[in-house]
């Protein structure tokens, strides 16, 4: 009885931590649920892009090697020198948010973030992979089959 217990409350604290990965239809309604589509004037398919190339819609996605040493968490792969705090160096922490919390399947934080992050001057060119993979492409069938 104890172990099945401990088993029990084990999987319940593990359960929390789990990531969720998106489909690409899934997150666009989501994001478009979230008034994403033109925000910061980007389409919606820009972001669902972005999402794509930076974490595979992976909401548990990090990254911890950077040049700088810095660390990227999350859907959007937000940067712990500039956008969360994570404790493991200092943080402009724009986004007045822990790292920790851009890896859980609740992605409002994330999507609060990432309007956050285009209203800087760099805009969607602050991820790089929107820039290689998004910026200046066709976009306009990617999310054609989402019925959106």
């Amino acid at each position: 009885m104890r172990s099945t217990l401990i088993i029990s409350l084990l999987s319940c604290f593990f359960a929390v931590y789990e990531a969720k990965v998106f489909s690409k239809c899934e997150l666009a309604h989501k994001l478009k649920a979230q008034e994403m589509d033109g925000f910061g004037g980007y389409s919606l398919a820009n972001w669902v892009c972005m999402a794509e190339y930076e974490s595979n819609f992976n909401t548990r996605a990090f990254n911890g090697k950077n040049a700088n040493g810095s660390s990227d968490y999350g859907l959007f792969q937000l940067n712990n020198k500039w956008w969360c705090k994570d404790n493991k160096r200092s943080s402009s922490n724009a986004c007045n948010i822990m790292c920790s919390k851009l890896l859980d399947e609740n992605i409002d934080d994330d999507i609060s973030c990432a309007k956050r992050v285009v209203r800087d001057p760099k805009g969607m060119s602050a991820w790089k992979a929107w820039v290689k993979h998004c910026k200046d492409k066709d976009l306009s069938e990617y999310l054609a089959s989402c019925n959106l």
